[in-house]
């Protein structure tokens, strides 16, 4: 029975073989002659270049005119890097559409390198290119006409002062034509108007020409009395208190005519009894007039017109001859009176140039918010890093592409000895401090075994140690997937942290670890920020928008 039993095993082992071939070869004709398919088709122009030179890689897509179609995108030729990508003309073909994309490729090191195959998507499923085997050689360098020289060390460079010393003549510039305004409009000497010419003539002429013009005006004809003897009255008025410095416009007409009298008997004023009758007739029809709507004849008001020219140059003639005392004090008055206009003109301006300072600063701190317009005025560190020129540049091997405010200055790191014996190479840099306002950092590190895969856990263990030797307590932490613009996969772990500062209070800070890596090499990006800051969580936003890695080391 067992030797039936095991010839019964080898008889079916002896079927499959045999059906086995019969199968594929009758699904052999099906699989290499089916037309239905897309056809997709990769070459490069060449397999061997220079450093720096380029390659041609070309991805030939022939499908339905119907299908999605997908190429590759980003960094997917690593170890060669993709310099530009370019999508060809499309052909119709009956119902097939033929796509064309050539990607410009390089590298800068020499050797072997395989072009991984590419991945296209039609509809979704996956399609994949051969590899390529490509050779980049040495620059041949003649050193017998071209000395070598080290490489020197880095150097301090002072920050350029163009762009402060561009500033600085836009708010010279600005300084000078609000200058020239406020010098046009408030503080030149202008020519005088004709009342402000008026203003200056002496009391007595003033008079005679206000007299004069009011003669000519047609108050009488228009049946307007009222406001002709308030005119004539407040004329002969106002020569009374500034020639014969009696206060005559607050005085009544009794109280008036007495302080004349007075004047008159204590010898300060030579007029007759008929002139200072004259005066009361004439200032009681002009009370008449303004309160009593009395009318007189016309002839009546030219004549008391002509009676209070004649009251002005009698009461001129009757004063005696001024002192030199007097026409010092004259001359004083009227540069006192020129001083008093300029300083309000200035009072003015400096108003007029505060309310407009103070309009701007309601109407920006309004349409900006206080805090944008406070750090403006007064700046502030990392709005000035936000506002700055920024820097794209690419940091240690495998590179870390980004873009920050400034440039990352390479560190020295010292390893223990312990660590030195699994890093072959570690290439750190930095902008900022920790403990500071804002700092970026990047780190590139190669291993001795390139066999295992990268340990996340211990490289941010290690940097969460060391922001807690550096003061940080109570860190928070969180973690989550990380993808760059070109697609590559990471591990981002963020979080806050209380920070003690020298001065005895403490802050909150932000921060974020993002970690990439493959066999043999890690890379981190490390940023800290405090809490609360809006232009550093624009800045860090803005940073991790244009991080990119290599896939590759």
């Amino acid at each position: 029975m067992l030797i039936e039993g095991l010839h019964k095993i080898r008889n079916k082992i002896r079927l499959h073989i045999l059906w086995g071939p019969l199968v594929f070869l009758f699904l052999l004709p099906t699989v290499g002659f089916s037309q239905t398919g897309p056809k997709i088709d990769a070459e490069v122009d060449t397999l061997a270049i220079k450093i720096g030179e380029q390659i041609q890689y070309r991805i030939t897509v022939e499908t339905d005119s119907t299908d999605v179609v997908f190429f590759p995108e980003g960094q997917t030729f690593s170890p060669l890097e993709t310099v530009e990508a370019i999508m060809a003309d499309t052909l119709k073909n009956d119902e097939k559409v033929i796509l064309q994309k050539i990607y410009s490729l390089t590298q800068f090191d020499s050797g072997a390198y395989t072009i991984p195959p590419q991945r296209i998507a039609i509809n979704e499923q996956p399609f994949f290119t051969d590899s390529f085997q490509v050779k980049v050689a040495d620059v041949v360098v003649d050193t017998t006409k071209q000395k070598m020289y080290d490489i020197k060390p880095l150097i301090e460079v002072e920050r350029s002062t163009a762009d402060m010393w561009l500033t600085a003549l836009w708010i010279f510039l600005g300084l000078i034509v609000i200058g020239g305004l406020v010098y046009w409009f408030f503080l030149r000497k202008k020519p005088l108007t004709e009342e402000e010419k008026v203003a200056l003539l002496p009391p007595y002429d003033r008079a005679l020409m206000e007299l004069k013009k009011l003669e000519n005006s047609k108050y009488l004809i228009q049946d307007e009395y009222k406001q002709y003897y308030s005119e004539l009255t407040d004329i002969v008025r106002s020569y009374l208190e500034e020639d014969v410095h009696v206060s005559a416009m607050e005085s009544t007409t009794s109280e008036l005519i007495t302080k004349l009298e007075m004047l008159r008997d204590a010898g300060e004023l030579k007029l007759d009894d008929d002139t200072l009758q004259q005066f009361q007739k004439i200032l009681q029809t002009a009370d008449l007039v303004k309160f009593a709507k009395s009318k007189p004849a016309t002839s009546i008001a030219e004549q008391d017109r002509m009676v209070v020219e004649q009251i002005v140059t009698k009461t001129h003639e009757a004063l005696p001859e001024p002192t030199e005392e007097d026409l010092l004090l004259d001359e004083e008055y009227l540069e006192e009176l020129v001083k008093k206009k300029q300083r309000k003109r200035i009072y003015l301006a400096a108003a007029i140039f505060a309310g407009i300072i103070v309009l701007s600063s309601v109407f920006s701190v309004a349409y900006f918010g206080f805090k944008q317009v406070r750090d403006t005025v007064f700046g502030y560190p990392t709005k000035e890093l936000l506002e700055g020129e920024w820097v794209a540049s690419s940091y240690g091997f495998p590179p870390i592409q980004l873009e920050t405010p400034d440039v990352l200055v390479r560190q020295d790191v010292e390893l223990p000895k312990e660590t030195e014996e699994l890093i072959k190479e570690l290439q750190a840099f930095s902008y900022g401090s920790y403990v500071g306002i804002f700092s970026v950092s990047t780190s590139s590190i190669t291993f001795k075994e390139q066999k295992e895969d990268p340990q996340f856990d211990a490289v941010i263990g290690s940097t969460l140690n060391n922001f807690e030797q550096l003061g940080l307590k109570n860190i928070i932490t969180k973690q989550e997937e990380f993808v760059t613009q070109s697609g590559v996969k990471g591990v981002k772990t963020f979080g806050t942290g209380t920070l003690e500062t020298p001065k005895g209070d403490s802050k909150k800070a932000k921060y974020s670890i993002l970690s990439f890596g493959g066999k043999g090499f890690i890379q981190q990006v490390v940023i800290t920020w405090e809490e609360g800051d809006e232009y550093a969580e624009q800045i860090v936003d803005r940073i991790l928008n244009s991080l990119d890695v290599k896939t590759q080391a």
